[in-house]
């Protein structure tokens, strides 16, 4: 998930979905660091818009324009959105395992996930960057602080300090409520914080680090966090190519009337 674009079942508001037996797409354990407060922001403003323009504007489209919203609220770059999506009719948690990102991916899983929606290695690690912002649960960060390998229980591509410090939030079997900032020390501000982070050693999840120190991927980390405009147009370009992915138009799908629901 990058920013309410779901790589489910592509730009269709099927995220926000609410299942009353609790099996919709956002009840996936992969996607339980979703922030609902975000979903809730987008139900409120398609109540806004059905009141006086009803049955036009789907939510896909508003999460679309919120997404946007929120990356430059938070000092990220403004872009265009193209607009004239419809929402999709399938939400099912079910179909989440084996469709999404995982913490542990090395560059080439990470590459053949997203090539499957027509991302580049480049689009990758630009969108990649969306982790400036957000948190992760640690029990997707734990086994690089206690059991990486025989040889070493901490994953020696950690910085050393930043290791003690998670561990101080996050000790072993901790609450599963528990969630670390993905980026410490900006976390509220859309920056290229992240990619210097890398460079660090300081990449919360092994997904993240590993486009650090594997070589076919460094040159663009490095790049990125020398140079924020570079990262900022490169993340433009990554999300126009991610808001492209599954969109519903013409008779496809519905314009729901509630977000959270079907309307049927």
């Amino acid at each position: 998930m990058y920013y309410g674009y779901s790589m489910i079942y592509g730009c269709d508001a099927s995220v926000i979905i609410a299942s009353p037996n609790g099996d919709a797409e956002k009840d996936a354990s992969e996607n339980l660091s979703l922030a609902g407060d975000g979903f809730d922001t987008v139900i409120k403003a398609k109540q806004a818009v059905e009141a006086s323009c009803p049955g036009i504007v789907s939510c896909a489209d508003i999460l679309a324009l919120a997404t946007r919203d929120v990356v430059g609220l938070l000092g990220g770059p403004s872009f265009n959105v193209e607009l004239g999506r419809r929402d999709g009719l399938v939400s099912k948690a079910s179909n989440v395992e084996g469709n999404l990102p995982k913490a542990s991916f090395n560059l080439n899983q990470l590459n053949n996930m997203f090539s499957k929606h027509n991302l580049s290695q480049f689009d990758m690690i630009s969108l990649s960057g969306a982790h400036t912002i957000g948190f992760s649960h640690c029990n997707q960060f734990s086994n690089r602080l206690y059991s990486f390998s025989s040889s070493s229980h901490v994953d020696p591509t950690l910085d050393s300090n930043y290791a003690q410090q998670l561990e101080s939030e996050c000790p072993q079997n901790p609450d599963p409520s528990v969630a670390v900032a993905l980026d410490l020390q900006t976390s509220s501000t859309f920056d290229n914080l992240y990619y210097l982070n890398l460079v660090a050693g300081k990449g919360l999840l092994s997904s993240d680090q590993v486009l650090f120190t594997d070589t076919a991927s460094k040159s663009t980390v490095v790049d990125f966090a020398n140079n924020p405009n570079n990262f900022n147009g490169a993340f433009v370009t990554a999300m126009r190519k991610l808001g492209r992915v599954g969109v519903k138009t013409g008779n496809e799908g519905e314009i729901r009337k509630d977000c959270s629901k079907f309307n049927s």
